[in-house]
């Protein structure tokens, strides 16, 4: 793989320091270390706390130890001869990129990458995939657990640790973001992560959540009535279902992102709630939580078999509350599979 990505990129060396992509590269679990790759040869390098995990753990031609990183870098790509030296553009912090450019000197150029390096990870193998679900596979049995608590009174803090502790009992590592519990007015703002505000009778409650597990991330939210809503609240509730149904009916491999944006995005507009839509329509999911794609109308690039993907689109009326559904799905040869399992159709609680 990265002897080809070597050439496609005009590179004869890239080094890798985020942690998902050396994850994904070379099998390394812990919190610090970067791989290098030049033609024909692959070397991790890492400090004395991790060469032993490392050594049993790694796949790489070469495993080495470093005592400061960059400095490590810079030495052997100067002792290798790399003059074209590619990195991670979107992660690689400013401060570092400095310190490596000034260790390896005028010999090396080195070279930024975006999308190539984004895109690495797009296409999930089977191995990933079966990660992925076990993660999902988590949600619905802490959400049944958790369900019977969602009432008037209980705050929105309250089921998003009872959440949390569920699903880890279930086997979570950890969750994979701050849980999004946001009912009433609060459910108008999109990330609205959990607060002490009390749940009242006659609300939506939208519920964001995921989990890491195996290093893999999970992702579903879920709109739940309180008791008997407003019109105008099932008004938005049932175009944000029909939105969802539609997005996930039209995954195809070879349309382009933007074009699957457009069939939830479009069918939102022609309801008049256009200008209550401002996020994207999904993203990928992986070993982060956010992954290459983007789905988006300013996206570029084509649905793919084999990506994980989510749809997610949501309405959100400042003063009267929001409704957002999401499922994480995995792009087939001929549409897609969703990974998820809790139900979408229009649930009351009380």
């Amino acid at each position: 793989m990265l002897t080809s990505f070597l050439a496609e990129n005009d590179l004869d060396g890239v080094v890798f320091f985020h942690l998902p992509n050396i994850r994904y590269l070379c099998g390394f679990t812990g919190t610090d270390g970067a791989l290098v790759a030049t033609p024909g040869r692959t070397v991790f390098l890492t400090d004395s706390r991790y060469t032993t995990q490392a050594r049993r753990q790694v796949r790489a031609d070469e495993v080495s130890e470093y005592r400061q990183k960059i400095e490590g870098v810079a030495e052997f790509l100067r002792e290798t001869g790399v003059r074209r030296c590619g990195f991670e553009a979107t992660t690689l912090a400013y401060g570092l990129w400095s310190k490596l450019r000034e260790k390896v000197g005028s010999d090396c150029e080195l070279v930024p990458l975006d999308d190539a390096v984004d895109r690495l990870r797009r296409i999930k193998s089977d191995v990933e995939v079966a990660a992925l679900l076990r993660a999902a596979g988590l949600h619905r049995r802490a959400f049944d657990e958790v369900r019977t608590m969602i009432r008037p009174g209980v705050t929105e803090r309250q089921i998003a640790l009872e959440l949390e502790i569920s699903l880890k009992r279930f086997g979570a590592e950890e969750k994979a973001f701050d849980f999004i519990v946001a009912s009433g007015e609060r459910g108008a703002m999109p990330h609205g992560v959990a607060s002490d505000r009390a749940i009242g009778e006659g609300e939506l409650v939208t519920i964001d959540f995921g989990v890491r597990l195996d290093g893999y991330h999970s992702d579903e939210t879920i709109t739940l009535a309180v008791g008997e809503i407003s019109s105008d609240l099932r008004r938005i509730y049932d175009i944000v279902l029909a939105a969802h149904d539609a997005a996930l009916e039209a995954v195809t491999p070879g349309m382009s992102l933007r074009a699957l944006d457009a069939v939830a995005r479009d069918l939102i507009a022609a309801e008049g709630y256009g200008d209550f839509f401002g996020h994207g329509l999904g993203h990928g999911v992986g070993l982060e939580i956010h992954e290459y794609p983007a789905i988006s109308p300013r996206a570029e690039g084509l649905v793919e078999a084999g990506m994980v993907l989510t749809i997610e689109p949501g309405i959100y009326v400042p003063g009267l509350g929001g409704v957002r559904i999401e499922d994480m799905v995995r792009v087939t040869d001929d549409g897609c599979e969703i990974l998820t399992r809790l139900p979408k159709a229009f649930n009351r609680l009380v």
